[in-house]
């Protein structure tokens, strides 16, 4: 087994989850009046909506003045709306532009906190090649696959079968197939193919769907995800109503669940992550236990709507929903 190598926390980084404390009356929160983006404009709009909704209503329980923005493609307009500045930004948003380091620049250069990761970090993070590249340089468990041309796709199988293709830059599972023995819509795959000319292609690892949240320099829990259409945590699993079923603890072999905790948290660090983050991985025992864990992403803006994961594992260890957002504004950061 490879060795994982964490990075030491460099100063001023995000330590072990504290539960903020509660405000006597008349006192005042150094990041009293915050200000949640929402919407976007990437596919994952809708989910950025409801997280972005449940996120107001935490805020506001927890005694913030918030200011709603809903983000669409005005830039312009997003950046008027925030003025005057608040103190922070909740950083709602999902996808391209919300969760890959452009927003993240953006607030950098009005010098405005907020949460979740940096710049680099995100756009890291958002790049599954790139990410791939630094968890792999960190001794991570990755799978096998490398980046194919979409041309090429439709001609031929680009590995053994079966695999999985993935974009190179969204999030929830957009646009992720699965190509097995007999399929033969690899073709078809590649010519309805629209998020860019090419796509990351990897093994496709049997076994169970992991999850493990990240909160500053704490691992939270391992979450197993059984997604009810019976194939694999896509888009609707995610975020329909009854899509998936989430045992908390995951059933699993002692020693693999406590890896499975060291690994999020090096990925965690290896990318220079703050705040809150989710790292999902597949988890192959089919041959009995310990199986097989493998890292296949991690999320800088884990959803924060009534079906996530984050909020699920943090309410496992007794931090309530309010608390989590609280603990995420407190955490609100910027390069400047």
């Amino acid at each position: 087994m490879s060795e994982i190598r964490i990075p030491r926390p460099q100063a001023g980084e995000v330590g072990e989850f504290r539960p903020p404390l509660p405000r006597r009356a008349g006192e005042v929160d150094s990041r009293r009046r915050v200000a949640v983006l929402y919407g976007g404009i990437s596919a994952e709009r809708e989910v950025s909506l409801a997280s972005g909704a449940q996120v107001i209503a935490a805020l506001r329980s927890a005694g913030f003045e918030v200011t709603p923005i809903e983000v669409g493609a005005d830039l312009g307009a997003v950046i008027a709306a925030l003025a005057p500045r608040p103190d922070a930004v909740f950083n709602a948003l999902h996808g391209r532009f919300g969760e890959d380091g452009a927003i993240q620049g953006v607030l950098d250069w009005l010098a405005i906190p907020y949460t979740h990761s940096g710049v680099r970090a995100s756009a890291l993070a958002m790049d599954k090649e790139a990410a791939k590249a630094v968890f792999a340089a960190h001794g991570l468990p990755v799978a096998p696959g490398r980046i194919v041309p979409v041309d090429e796709l439709e001609d031929r199988d680009p590995l053994p079968l079966p695999y999985v293709i993935k974009p190179v830059n969204e999030g929830s599972s957009v646009g992720v197939e699965i190509i097995r023995k007999g399929d033969n819509r690899r073709a078809d795959v590649a010519r309805a193919w629209r998020f860019g000319g090419a796509a990351m292609v990897e093994e496709y690892i049997p076994g169970r769907e992991l999850t493990v949240g990240v909160m500053g320099e704490r691992a939270l829990a391992v979450t197993e995800i059984l997604a009810e259409a019976g194939v694999f945590y896509d888009y609707e699993s995610k975020y329909a109503d009854g899509g998936s079923r989430h045992i908390i603890p995951a059933v699993m072999d002692a020693g693999a669940y406590a890896r499975a905790l060291d690994v999020a948290l090096a990925a965690h660090r290896a990318l220079g992550c703050r705040g809150a983050t989710r790292c999902d991985f597949r988890y192959d025992d089919t041959a009995g236990e310990p199986g097989r864990l493998v890292l296949l992403e991690i999320n800088t803006q884990p959803g924060l709507t009534p079906t996530s994961l984050l909020p699920e594992q943090a309410a496992h260890l007794g931090i309530d929903f309010p608390a989590l957002c609280a603990w995420m504004v407190e955490q609100a950061a910027c390069r400047a």
